[in-house]
């Protein structure tokens, strides 16, 4: 998969290099392309941004250069989407990160100052928001998006299973993990663990899924598709109930 990102500080993007993603860029998995937007900029300063029309404070990327990268990575790669990084778009999900995964290759579009020249938008197939926040450039949001985005391409991970239990697999939060020692602060690891049964082991990690969900984003419950048993496992927590508390 392969990854435009429209930015005046591609230097930035060098901390992406690292761990899995280097891995998968060394395998050929991804690729990560920086698009410095003062290449396409006509003057001799290399002019990105310019006062708004109408005043107030702040600088306003200009469209010519933003427009001009993006239908540069259009003719080089055809097939590419391309997103503006921006509050005011759709906010970013494991939803939306797996919908970018099907792509062959995302354009992400980072914006600084006060924002971008509104016209740019009439270039592009949509914006995405990292959430009710706001940051200096969207450089960061980008780098989050690849990272998120990536783990979810064939072949990055090693195993499938990573991604089927991690948190928002499902609408669930993840369950609670456990390493050495069994002992450690005076908190123990749940027997049912170190039970040596898988299947009562995979019962726990369930019944603690939708506990953990129920107790820190329970509106994730209701997009979840549960399971009868899965139903009956809420109810237990509703009540307060753990069958494995004792064990």
């Amino acid at each position: 998969m392969r990854f435009y990102v429209v930015t005046i500080f591609p230097e930035v993007l060098e901390a992406l290099d690292f761990s899995i993603l280097k891995l998968a860029r060394e395998r050929g998995l991804l690729e990560i392309i920086p698009v410095n937007p003062r290449d396409f900029a006509t003057d001799r300063h290399r002019t990105v941004d310019d006062e708004p029309y109408g005043g107030g404070a702040g600088m306003v990327m200009k469209p010519e250069p933003l427009v001009a990268a993006v239908e540069e990575v259009k003719a080089r790669d055809p097939k590419a989407k391309s997103y503006l990084l921006s509050p005011r778009g759709r906010t970013f999900t494991q939803v939306v990160a797996q919908e970018m995964a099907r792509e062959s290759a995302v354009t992400l579009i980072c914006g600084r100052y006060e924002g971008v020249d509104e016209r740019v938008r009439a270039y592009i197939d949509g914006e995405v928001s990292m959430g009710d926040f706001v940051l200096a450039g969207g450089e960061l949001a980008a780098m989050v998006i690849i990272e998120t985005v990536a783990r979810l391409v064939p072949g990055v991970l090693g195993s499938r299973e990573s991604l089927e239990e991690e948190s928002f697999a499902g609408n669930l939060l993840e369950y609670p993990q456990y390493t050495r020692p069994p002992i450690f602060g005076g908190l123990e690891v749940p027997q049912v663990l170190r039970s040596g049964n898988h299947q009562e082991i995979a019962r726990w990690r369930r019944y603690q899924q939708i506990k953990v969900t129920w107790e820190r984003r329970p509106d994730l419950l209701a997009r979840a598709e549960l399971s009868p048993q899965d139903r009956e496992y809420l109810a237990m927590v509703v009540k307060g109930e753990d069958p494995w508390k004792d064990l």
